[in-house]
């Protein structure tokens, strides 16, 4: 998923930019051992975020890739994921690319990548240059922090999954705070956590609920699967969307450690889909969300009048859509996962008909 990079959203000033003067500052050179690969997303300075879901546990690492120009890039690899297994000396079937996120300051694009299924998967982190090159991106002795989330779920499987690997669904650095949304052990399961960047007093986050108007229900165990943040007039908002599939706004300030809070349901964009990935972009002096579907392709969701959006609280039966308008993108499809290159472009990992994992860049629609 998507993760996505948020330090690319600040440049077209949907945010104010980051506090942080080095995002390196306050990293202490130490090793990271993953035993998960989950979603990963970029804070200044070239610091990557990963995510490790078994362990419950969010890194920083500052990788030193500080320099590019990603206005001359256009990442393409074919056959990405049959490329990364053969470097593994794997097979492409036992190899699942979980997030791609884009360094905004060199434009390379990192892989969140699991080797093998089940307790004895092994999770590492790919980068991949203009030139189409793999790498792993080394992760001992680096300047690194660690946050530990309290309350995670237990570990077992089940019809749906393990949900210890929904302890992250998200994660995205925004002005010196990094937000991280997943599922905890309560009865109000979904939360949304906002923790102080480098990883001071890790809280227990929000819970949060919706009113999903595919099943006529307030929710509170399902999880954001993917969100972007947004302001909206003077507040600062996360605009998240949940399986099957409606698309919530969140103030940021109700978002206090140990509250409740019922987000406002601004879209319902149909059933018997999962949302992937998404981000927000400008064109042509409009706002924009880009998210790709399991199943309902690429949408291009107008974020304008997201502010004055009525709050969806009454069922939308038969798999209808309501709420704010969308197009889908015809000429994007089998989008997996995607993320801003800059203010024209994005990189997508793109599922061909042949079954083969693709790296392409698009043109923002």
């Amino acid at each position: 998923m998507l993760i996505r990079s948020i330090v690319a959203m600040l440049a077209v000033a949907i945010l104010p930019a980051a506090v942080q003067a080095d995002a390196t500052e306050g990293l202490t050179k130490g090793s990271v051992e993953l035993t998960s690969a989950g979603p990963i997303a970029f804070a200044p300075d070239g610091v990557l975020l990963i995510s490790d879901p078994m362990a419950a546990t969010i890194y920083a690492v500052a990788t030193g890739d500080t320099e590019g120009d990603t206005s001359s890039m256009k990442p393409s690899v074919d056959d990405l994921r049959g490329k990364v297994a053969a470097m593994l000396g794997s097979e492409p079937q036992d190899v699942q690319i979980n997030d791609l996120a884009v360094n905004p300051q060199s434009g390379n694009v990192y892989l969140s990548v699991a080797r093998g299924s089940g307790p004895d998967a092994a999770a590492l982190i790919l980068r991949v240059n203009q030139q189409g090159e793999i790498a792993e991106l080394p992760l001992k002795d680096v300047p690194t922090a660690k946050a530990t989330l309290p309350n995670a779920p237990e570990s077992a499987e089940g019809r749906r999954g393990n949900p210890r690997m929904m302890t992250v669904t998200d994660l995205a650095y925004v002005d010196g705070r990094v937000f991280i949304a997943g599922l905890s052990n309560e009865e109000f399961a979904s939360k949304l956590r906002a923790v102080a960047y480098p990883f001071e007093n890790v809280n227990e986050g929000a819970s949060v609920e919706i009113y999903h108007g595919a099943h006529g229900a307030i929710e509170t165990r399902s999880p954001i699967m993917t969100f972007a943040p947004y302001q909206v007039g003077s507040e600062q908002h996360v605009l998240a969307a949940y399986t099957c599939t409606p698309l919530v706004k969140f103030r940021v300030s109700d978002l206090k450690p140990g509250e409740k809070v019922r987000g406002d349901t601004v879209a319902e964009l149909g059933n018997r889909n999962r949302p992937l990935d998404m981000f927000v972009y400008e064109k042509d002096g409009k706002s924009y969300i880009l998210m790709a579907n399991s199943s309902r392709g690429v949408m291009k969701i107008t974020a304008d009048n997201v502010g004055q959006a009525d709050t969806i609280s009454e069922p939308v039966e038969g798999g209808g859509t309501a709420g704010l308008s969308y197009e889908t993108v015809e000429s994007l499809s089998g989008v997996l996962q995607l993320d801003r290159l800059n203010d024209s472009s994005a990189v997508a990992l793109v599922q061909a008909e042949d079954g083969k994992e693709n790296l392409r860049t698009i043109d923002l629609p």
